[in-house]
């Protein structure tokens, strides 16, 4: 399967709909969730995960967690991502749903919501089950959804090594993203009953092309393989075409789970359904700590699909505290003065001169700014200068968040933070794995 990503057109197709064992492309739906349950605050990146018995047995390749370790959410994300680790991608499922059956139902349900048809999950990791399959036409829909979707999580899969706090692990994909230029992801697979199985993900030019392919015989002809339909598939996009990003399903659709329990009364008259929602119906974050001085009140996710610019507005006015990692807790916002200047209005029993109140810079001159990313489209330079707002409202507080149109696509930037801030608040966000460059005025 070929596919121009940019508007999910199929340039080339053979086979795409047979169902086929998808070996550690499955790892790619794990991953999707995953930053979906982070976006939406069912876990956080710092959240330490007690690895089980269950996760710690699966077979390699894995990374070599030990049955009741703690290890951080990032740092399973990055084993599953770049090493393909069996045992991270399990104990990923089981942290956001409590269990890898309940998990794989989440799975399709995902699957579902996305458009992949003919795609049954069975487990997290993608080793050999009965039933677990799909097709090189969903997993390049999926891949698309990937990129699209989660910006800001995408270039772990260019990674060609990682940090996974055990050690240092190297991408299965490394030899074509060495090898194909433009090449930055998406995801190797590989079991005995799949073959040698790849979607990959390159960008030339502006534009970009998703090809997958299912049952190749060896890592280096499954990569030449590769490599022939992308030449086919730079050749046949065309050069200039409006980006037309897939929609994103509902986190509703797929976070929430129904039962249906079927009774027949004695009589023999027809059963009737009763359906059971279980979904998480009260707050996620943490109860105050003893010795807190005030109540912090915990507010809703932000729905980033359904209101974009209502969620920057009010992201204009709060900022986050971030809990310690030993409460596996999400980021909770607080109140905190608006960072624009503000003119009094004059009281009517005694008239009095407007009065302009300015935030007074402790540094230089603020005509320096940062970026964080070139995107394809304007709704994901936004979206990822709201989350990089909320999660460093301190060093960015006051700044002026622009997306502006650029030969790499739409620059997502902060502009009017003085030279020791823009450099601080890149520091910081390369510690969070974000991409941060300082903008020099000159």
């Amino acid at each position: 399967m070929v596919m121009d990503a940019r508007t999910g057109k199929i340039l080339h197709s053979e086979n795409a709909d047979t169902r086929l064992h998808p070996a550690s492309l499955t790892k790619m739906m794990t991953l999707y969730i995953t930053f979906q349950a982070i976006e939406n605050g069912e876990i956080g990146l710092d959240t330490l995960v007690r690895i089980s018995k269950n996760a710690a047995a699966e077979p390699p390749s894995k990374l070599g967690l030990r049955a009741g370790q703690q290890i951080k959410l990032r740092y399973l994300i990055r084993a599953a991502a770049i090493k393909s680790a069996n045992d991270a991608a399990t104990a990923l499922g089981e942290a956001i749903e409590g269990s890898e059956a309940a998990f794989a139902r989440r799975m399709n349900r995902t699957a579902k919501a996305l458009g992949m048809t003919r795609s049954t999950f069975k487990n997290a990791h993608g080793l050999t089950a009965s039933g677990h399959l799909s097709t090189a036409h969903d997993m390049t829909i999926l891949g698309r959804h990937l990129f699209y979707d989660f910006p800001s999580y995408y270039n772990l899969f260019s990674r060609v090594t990682a940090d996974a706090q055990i050690r240092q692990v190297a991408n299965t994909n490394r030899r074509f993203l060495n090898s194909y230029r433009g090449a930055d992801g998406i995801k190797t697979g590989y079991t005995r009953a799949a073959g040698f199985n790849l979607v990959a993900s390159a960008e030339r030019g502006g534009e970009r092309i998703i090809t997958t392919v299912f049952g190749g015989r060896s890592t280096a002809s499954r990569n030449a393989q590769v490599a022939k339909l992308m030449d086919l598939g730079f050749k046949q996009a065309p050069s200039n075409v409006a980006v037309q990003p897939p929609s994103p399903p509902s986190y509703q659709q797929t976070k929430v789970e129904t039962a249906q329990v079927s009774t027949a009364s004695t009589n023999g008259l027809a059963g009737k359904t009763v359906r059971l929602k279980t979904n998480v119906t009260k707050s996620l974050h943490p109860k105050l700590r003893p010795g807190s001085d005030a109540p912090v009140v915990a507010q809703a996710p932000l729905d980033l699909r359904d209101d974009i610019q209502s969620a920057l507005e009010q992201a204009q006015a709060v900022s986050l505290t971030e809990a310690t990692p030993k409460a596996d807790a999400v980021l909770v916002p607080k109140p905190r003065p608006v960072a624009f200047a503000v003119e009094e209005t004059p009281q009517q029993t005694e008239p009095q001169q407007p009065k302009t109140v300015t935030r007074l810079s402790s540094s230089d001159a603020r005509n320096w700014g940062i970026n964080v990313g070139s995107f394809p489209s304007r709704y994901a330079a936004e979206k990822m200068l709201l989350k990089t707002a909320l999660a460093e409202i301190d060093t960015l507080d006051g700044s002026l968040r622009k997306v502006q149109a650029g030969k790499r696509g739409f620059e997502a930037n902060f502009l009017g933070l003085s030279q020791d801030r823009a450099a601080q608040a890149c520091k910081r966000l390369q510690a969070r794995d974000v991409n941060c460059t300082p903008i020099d005025p000159s």
